[in-house]
Order: C-alpha cells, then sequence, then structure tokens
C-alpha cells in the first residue's frame, strides 16, 4: 500500500499542475510590471479587439511604458481565436486557437482582470462579447471607473448574432440605448470617415479653452496618418481638448485641407462625463486618433500617458517619460494586416 500510495498522490498532483497550467494566464493575456513609479499601486487594463488599426501592437508598447517608466501594473487582452468544433476545417481552427486573431468579434479572454482593476483603456470595434465575459465591462463602467476609448471604440460592440443579449443595446446602431455604448458613454458612435481614409491624416490642435487642462501637460504637437472621424452629437458639457485638423496628405510636413473640412474642425479628444442608469459617475476620455502608426507621435502618446494619470488620480507632469521600451515600428492600418501566428507570451518578452 505505501509503495502504492506515494506514486497516485505525485500524478494526482502532476495532473492538478497540468490541468491549471494549460489554462495559465500568460497564454491568452500579457501583464507588465508593477514597477517602481508615481503609478505603483494602480492596475490599468487594455482591451483591445479590432481588426484595422494594430492595437495588438500599439498595447503592448504603451503598457511596457506604463511598467517600466511609470510603476502601473499594465494588463493587455486580446481578440483571440478559438477552436470552433463545429467548423468544417476543425484542423485549421484548432491551430489558430490561442493565437491571437483581431477578426474574432467574440472571444477576449481574461476580461475578469477588469474587476480589481483602476483604468480600462478601450481599443475595440465591433465586438459581440458572450454574456458572461461583456459583464466585467458593464460592471466597471457601472463602477464609474475612469475609461480610455481609443479611436473605433465609438463603436465598440455590434449584436447581430446575439441580438437577444441582455447587452445588445450597446450596440453602436442601438435604437433602444441611442447609439448605444459609443453615444451614451464615449460621447459619439459611428458616423463617418471625415478625412479622407488612407490619403487625408490628421493633426490635433489644441482648443484654447482646456488648453491649460493637465491632460495636455508637455503636449505641444500632435500629429498621426489615419483620418480625422466625423463627429456629431458629442454632448454639450464634454471638454474638448484637440480638434482635428484634416491635412492634405499622408506626410506632417503636408499642409491642411482648405475650406469646409477643417471649417469647423471636429472633436479629435475629449473629456465627458458618465452614468449607467443605477450606476456610480464616472469620466471618460475619447479620442478618435490612436492607431498603431499614430502613436509613433511622442506627444500622442504623452497624451494617453498624461490621461491615465488624471483618470487614476495622479499628478500628471510636463515631462514624463513616454519613449518606448526597445524597438517599436508598427505595422500600418488595414483590414486583415495583422501579423499571424503571434501568441500573447510572444508579446510578453522583452523586446
Amino acid at each position: 500500500m505505501i509503495l502504492y500510495s506515494v506514486p497516485m498522490k505525485i500524478v494526482r498532483g502532476l495532473l492538478f499542475i497540468a490541468l491549471v497550467c494549460g489554462v495559465h494566464a500568460d497564454d491568452q493575456w500579457i501583464t507588465f510590471g508593477p514597477g517602481e513609479g508615481a503609478g505603483k499601486g494602480k492596475h490599468v487594463v487594455f482591451v483591445t479587439g479590432e481588426e484595422e488599426y494594430r492595437s495588438e501592437e500599439s498595447a503592448p508598447m504603451l503598457a511596457r511604458v506604463l511598467s517600466t517608466h511609470h510603476g502601473f501594473k499594465a494588463t493587455v487582452l486580446f481578440s483571440m481565436g478559438k477552436f470552433r468544433g463545429k467548423d468544417k476545417d476543425k484542423d485549421k481552427n484548432k491551430k489558430e486557437e490561442g493565437l491571437i486573431d483581431p477578426n474574432a468579434p467574440d472571444n477576449i479572454p481574461g476580461l475578469q482582470q477588469l474587476d480589481g482593476a483602476d483604468m480600462m483603456v478601450m481599443m475595440l470595434r465591433f465586438r459581440e462579447l458572450p454574456d458572461d465575459g461583456m459583464k466585467h465591462i458593464v460592471d466597471f463602467v457601472n463602477a464609474g471607473k475612469p475609461i480610455l476609448a481609443v479611436r473605433t471604440s465609438t463603436h465598440a460592440f455590434a449584436y447581430t448574432m446575439r441580438r437577444d443579449s441582455r447587452y445588445a443595446s450597446w450596440d453602436w446602431q442601438s435604437n433602444v440605448w441611442p447609439g448605444g455604448f459609443g453615444q451614451q458613454i464615449v460621447g459619439e458612435t459611428w458616423v463617418r470617415h471625415h478625412g479622407e481614409h488612407g490619403k487625408e491624416s490628421t493633426r490635433g490642435v489644441i482648443n484654447p479653452e482646456h488648453a491649460a487642462h493637465s491632460v495636455l501637460r508637455g503636449v505641444r504637437d500632435i500629429w498621426g496618418p489615419t483620418d480625422v472621424y466625423g463627429v456629431d452629437k458629442l454632448p454639450s458639457g464634454a471638454q474638448i481638448l484637440l480638434r482635428g485638423q484634416v491635412i492634405a496628405g499622408m506626410k506632417s510636413t503636408d499642409p491642411p485641407v482648405p475650406g469646409a473640412k477643417n471649417d469647423p474642425m471636429q472633436p479629435l479628444v475629449w473629456i465627458k462625463d458618465y452614468q449607467l442608469e443605477g450606476g456610480k459617475p464616472g469620466k471618460v476620455i475619447g479620442s478618435t486618433i490612436g492607431a498603431a502608426v499614430d502613436l509613433e507621435c511622442a506627444d500622442l502618446r504623452r497624451l494617453f500617458v498624461n490621461a491615465i494619470y488624471w483618470g487614476c488620480g495622479l499628478e500628471v507632469s510636463a515631462e514624463s517619460k513616454v519613449d518606448p521600451v526597445g524597438e517599436y515600428k508598427p505595422s500600418n492600418f488595414g483590414f486583415n494586416g495583422f501579423k499571424k501566428g503571434v501568441k500573447p507570451a510572444d508579446l510578453q518578452k522583452q523586446p
């Protein structure tokens, strides 16, 4: 009995470890820090999942900046491929399981990380999450915690297959909750490309009325190759920090487009209050600039870092370090342009 019982205990222990390791967090999302700095003790969660603007590349860069230079704990969640047993090509789907796939609208592992987080950075487009995952986002918003909503997060959710979801009203085209999450919480849903996509870029022009706001400390010149979005229904109480000037070309030295496109200029970055019915009041920072290539601009990285400091209730410095940790050469925007075969753990490694 002694010779039998000892090996069985070991076997059971190894089986338990194997089961746990099989679903280890590092296989599905990544976390940097915490380190030393003003952000120590604060946890920022990046929720990524959009097909075009390479947030799966920009979010790890920003998370590493926050951790290395500022001491934050920073977690990045990704849209992930998963095995869909009913699909015809099971072998192909099995290979895609566990890989980052921005085209997968319904699978973002690790959303429970939001439950104790201090701030959420959203980089989403047309996601349709199962209710048990979506609930973590809804609970975060219901708690009135700060949000930085980037680029396509004005149209973060699209319920086309799960119309019976309890969260279907968060759809960007919702009539029940007009404009859904985008219009009601961020301040606008998807409207249009105001600049010509891929041909006219964007310069951020500081609004003199709010030039002294701490989110703009140290920010002088923002330019990005993505185009200006149309913003028509931003509520009057929103504080517009930057307006988007349409630039007649894809270089930072190109001149502004003359005429009506820049008169008036569209809101580009703003702050507004939000509150779900029965929830706590909170604040959101909306930014329709923020593709991975836009974030090659140091002043845009500074604005985002400032926004996170401000959202977490920390003193904002005009001289915060925002240099990428290691090389940052993001892929250009475009559909199906994401790097294939990448696992979250691949992005955890130091560059």
